[in-house]
């Protein structure tokens, strides 16, 4: 190769760096402004919606478990019913004809490895018949890498299987939704969230769980009517936005629960 061409390559290379360099300090300083955007006015304590749901109706309660981030917690929601957790936990209640037992591990904030953290503090005996995790939108917005983001839904799921446990996960919502994000970071994390809902998918069938694919089954909703899809703050669900998320989980939910049910069902001897 000729000198000329080894200066014309370097010149091409420390081109790029600039502009790898210029990219990220794009990138940064759109997301700093995303933050100051979209702020704290929902604070970061959910609402409790833990209690047994259609108390009324017969039979043992059906026990239902809430993992992962602020979805999961139900923030945004003005009222207990309104959380995530309420609305799958009286949907199922419906459907099924038996009471639900709501519990929530899930907490504000939550990332992929904040997931063992949150079985830890459940009591070692304690084994829902169904755990819904969603998780996720964290994992992008602070850039943890797929592999690890799997890795500990992985490890998750086995733990509630061995449980006894059966498992629906809401995969990744589409963060391409967010508009207080400025463009091209929208286009990015909208990306990145795709990457990583269909690498949770695949992880969640591998190990027996069922997921759910809140991309493309709200995603639109949140797309086309922001303004009454998302709350105050312009990234967390609305009471109708929570409503649409679990009508999604809902058919998964009731199925798991019917595992469960049967599993544990004592058999009769002829």
């Amino acid at each position: 190769m000729s000198r000329q061409h080894l200066v014309a390559f370097a010149a091409l290379g420390a081109v790029a760096a600039a502009t790898v360099v210029g990219i990220r300090s794009v990138l940064a300083h759109q997301a700093a402004v995303a933050r100051r955007r979209i702020g704290k006015p929902l604070g970061e304590q959910s609402i409790d919606a833990d209690r047994i749901w259609r108390r009324s109706l017969e039979g043992a309660p059906v026990d239902l478990l809430m993992l992962g981030d602020s979805l999961a917690a139900g923030l945004g929601a003005e009222r207990r019913k309104e959380t995530l957790g309420g609305r799958l936990a009286k949907g199922m209640a419906r459907r099924m004809h038996r009471p639900v037992h709501l519990r929530t591990g899930a907490v504000v904030g939550s990332e992929s490895p904040d997931l063992a953290v949150q079985l830890d503090q459940l009591p070692e005996d304690y084994a829902p018949h169904v755990a819904v995790i969603v998780v996720g939108g964290n994992d992008v917005t602070h850039r943890i890498p797929i592999a690890v983001s799997t890795a500990h839904l992985r490890e998750t799921i086995l733990r509630l299987r061995s449980r006894g446990t059966e498992v629906v996960v809401g995969t990744c919502p589409d963060l391409g939704a967010l508009r207080p994000v400025p463009q091209p970071l929208r286009r990015l994390i909208s990306s990145m969230s795709r990457r990583l809902a269909e690498a949770q998918a695949e992880t969640a069938r591998s190990e027996g769980a069922r997921p759910v694919d809140l991309r493309r089954a709200v995603g639109p909703m949140f797309f086309d009517d922001p303004e009454a899809m998302f709350s105050l703050d312009r990234f967390h669900p609305s009471p109708l936005g929570y409503r649409r998320t679990a009508e999604a989980l809902l058919p998964q939910a009731c199925s798991a629960a019917d595992a469960a049910l049967s599993a544990r069902r004592p058999r009769v001897r002829s």
